[in-house]
């Protein structure tokens, strides 16, 4: 195959948005903003560059991480295949420059980050989570049969995930209830989690 591969360091310029497709395919997706930062001679210290922004969008099993792991202003390295979409708007022609992730992670050399292995917590069967919300292929390596959008005998969602899943939809009842801004994008346990 020939695709563009990339790997891109910035911060998470949004919240992190998580549905699911029609078949029930965990997505999410955010905004990177990567500005280049370059020494200037002249007077003598480092200055920011143009910021690019780019789409991050991310399935199934990393799509789930995502929502408990990141927060806005996060900063992050992404790697993935690199899209250029082009559609025009009457006379105008739009471009949108997108990454579909296959790996996220935070930018250990910005700060730490406390890392939980998905495995080791409590389980629980995929679509067992209450209200279905993490209903749909789960997990599984890209193009294995979780990618083809079966899921995969004896799958599973840890309780951790189903947790922060849990608790941002009661974040999203909350801010409906409120009209008031919620501040999510962390762990159950308050705690900024990578996986």
């Amino acid at each position: 195959m020939n695709e563009t591969q990339v790997t891109v360091m910035g911060n998470v310029a949004s919240e992190v948005s998580y549905g699911e497709t029609g078949s029930g395919v965990p997505m999410a997706n955010f905004r990177l903003g990567c500005t280049e930062r370059r020494y200037d001679r002249q007077r003598e210290c480092w200055i920011d560059g143009e910021t690019q922004w780019l789409t991050v969008t991310a399935w199934r099993a990393l799509a789930v991480n995502l929502i408990g792991s990141l927060a806005k202003g996060d900063p992050v390295l992404v790697s993935g295949r690199l899209r250029v979409r082009e559609w025009g708007e009457g006379e105008q022609r739009r471009t949108r420059v997108e990454i579909d992730a296959r790996s996220v992670g935070h930018d250990l050399t910005r700060g730490t980050s406390a890392f939980r292995w998905a495995s080791g917590a409590r389980g629980h069967p995929v679509g067992g989570v209450s209200g279905g919300s993490a209903g749909g292929a789960l997990g599984g390596a890209p193009g294995g049969p979780a990618a083809a959008g079966g899921q995969a005998a004896g799958e599973v969602v840890p309780g951790w995930i189903a947790d922060a899943l849990e608790a941002r939809k009661a974040s999203a009842v909350a801010v409906g209830e409120s009209g008031g801004v919620s501040g999510g994008g962390r762990g159950s346990d308050g705690q900024g989690v990578l996986i």
